[in-house]
């Protein structure tokens, strides 16, 4: 059985360093993991007291520097050498662990990730990617929110990840994949939108043309693909809309006594609703494109979300994500290349 080695930002988040360590003990009830906690030692140590676990599959590493949500990602990095984002991130760069999660500054991490973990030849931005529920199951969006401005080629490459993401971690075959735009017509949409259009048109994934964003809940498409701006308008959308809506249901089924038994009544159906919409539940976003594993998790992980996105390391790890996508955009830069007569 091969060890996997997942380190993970004892630091990052509104929960740290409780919540964070609590789901990285949670985790080695999975026996092939050993996990890096990084943070301050002293804090770290402290945390750990209240559990028992197999010391020997715990390795802290110290790091004495915080990145704070309101600092200037690149100038962070780059003066932060110390810091839990930077050496958990260093740790993937040296090889001495597969997957790497943080609940920190996402700015911070995707920056480090960029710069020190660095892409994968070929892949010209690294993409995030978030699952979220419709009405079959998940989808996956991406970008979720690294990139502000893309170019059509980025999304072709988003799509091709995606793609090979949801079938592997989420063991969905041949996922559909869908443009989102403003109209399902080829000729709708900006200049972007145009241009990836036939380009994914063009390419060898499952690609079912535009997805309007009322049709994504319905299970219009299992990838979506879009620049970082749309798509993080687009989650935290789907974020807020949620969380109002059970709010909302929760009101109704309370205002009468006949509504209030109905409601006990249907109290699991109701619960795994709500389980459905919990980030805690998927754990993180994995940034793609990247020579190793990064996810982004919550800032308001709890210990469950940082359990998943351990979890997510593992199966990223097992399915050889990194090399399957290397070997895509390999295989697409020499079929260019025969195109071209080179």
């Amino acid at each position: 059985m091969a060890k996997i080695n997942v380190a993970v930002d004892a630091m990052g988040g509104d929960n740290a360093p409780k919540e964070i360590i609590k789901g990285a003990v949670e985790a080695l009830s999975d026996e092939r993991l050993h996990v890096f906690l990084v943070g301050r030692e002293s804090e770290i140590k402290a945390e750990l007291a209240a559990y028992q676990y197999a010391s020997e599959r715990i390795t802290i590493i110290n790091a004495t520097e915080i990145i704070g949500f309101d600092e200037v990602p690149t100038s962070a990095i780059r003066k932060k050498k110390d810091s839990s984002i930077v050496r958990g991130l260093d740790l993937l760069k040296e090889g001495k662990a597969q997957g790497f999660v943080s609940a920190g500054a996402t700015g911070a991490l995707l920056a480090g990730g960029t710069f020190i973990v660095r892409r994968i030849k070929g892949i010209q931005r690294p993409a995030l990617g978030t699952v979220l529920p419709n009405a079959k199951g998940y989808f996956f969006l991406i970008d979720s929110g690294a990139n502000m401005d893309c170019k059509p080629n980025y999304l072709l490459q988003f799509a091709k990840m995606g793609s090979i993401y949801m079938e592997n971690v989420m063991n969905l075959k041949n996922p559909r994949v869908g443009l989102l735009n403003v109209g399902t017509e080829r000729e709708k949409g900006n200049i972007l939108a145009k241009e990836a259009y036939e380009l994914l048109e063009a390419s060898e994934v499952n690609f079912v043309g535009n997805v309007e964003a009322r049709e994504i809940p319905l299970g219009g498409a299992d990838v979506v693909v879009c620049d970082g701006f749309d798509g993080n308008v687009l989650l935290k959308y789907t974020e807020g809309f949620a969380k109002a809506m059970m709010g909302m249901i929760k009101k109704e089924l309370m205002s009468t006594t006949l509504s209030k038994f109905g409601a006990l009544l249907a109290k699991g159906a109701f619960n795994n609703l709500k389980k459905s919409f919990d980030h805690n539940e998927v754990g993180g976003a994995p940034f793609l494109g990247l020579n190793a594993l990064v996810v982004k998790a919550h800032g308001s992980s709890n210990a469950k979300a940082i359990k998943s996105a351990i979890t997510r390391c593992t199966e990223f790890t097992e399915k050889n994500i990194v090399e399957k996508i290397s070997l895509s955009i390999q295989k697409d830069n020499n079929s260019e290349e025969e195109e071209n007569g080179i």
